[in-house]
């Protein structure tokens, strides 16, 4: 993939995570508000943060996509993640080797629409530059935000089902309609 590249919508700019990127990271993944529906355990050190970058970075290289660094255009924020990956080092709801569609989001940044633009885009690029047959993406059941955002973006909800630990997920997906 190229680590150059750039996206950008009205507010947002897309770029591939960087290591330097840790302490915001670790800002937003040591928020117990942002952990909320991911099993509520927060990051505790930045090195958690680091790591996740390092995946995402080798996500890159082995499946040419990954989740992006998102960033206000107006301050240069560092506001959280978005974007598409491949899933294929884990099962989710009996599927693996598949597209999905993720972001996280500091919780300041929340409820101002920047999830929204981000998943209008995300989900556009994937369809029509990407060429996907088809986006997934899951989220927590009580999660009313997450859902309703998937929801007037497009994504169809499929079905609610239970991780191994109990807790409901909804899964929702995305066909491409242009092919």
């Amino acid at each position: 993939m190229n680590l150059n590249l750039k996206f950008e919508t009205e507010r947002l700019l897309f770029r591939p995570l960087e290591l330097s990127d840790g302490k915001a990271m670790f800002a937003m993944d040591a928020n117990p508000l942002v952990h909320q529906y991911l099993w509520n355990k927060p990051a505790k050190d930045i090195l958690e943060s680091i790591q996740v970058i390092e995946y995402v970075l080798r996500q890159y290289q082995e499946n040419n996509i990954g989740r992006f660094a998102t960033i206000l255009k107006d301050t240069g924020e560092f506001i959280g993640w978005t974007g598409i990956k491949f899933v294929n080092d884990h099962v989710e709801n009996g599927n693996t080797n598949f597209f999905d569609y993720g972001y996280r989001l500091n919780a300041p940044f929340w409820n101002k629409g920047y999830a929204t633009e981000a998943t209008h885009f995300w989900l556009d690029y994937g369809m029509n530059q990407m060429n996907i047959d088809e986006i997934n993406a899951y989220t927590h059941a009580q999660n009313r935000a997450s859902n309703r955002v998937l929801s007037k973006c497009g994504m169809q909800f499929r079905e609610d089902y239970p991780d191994p630990e109990g807790v409901l997920w909804k899964w929702w997906q995305l066909k491409n309609t242009n092919k």
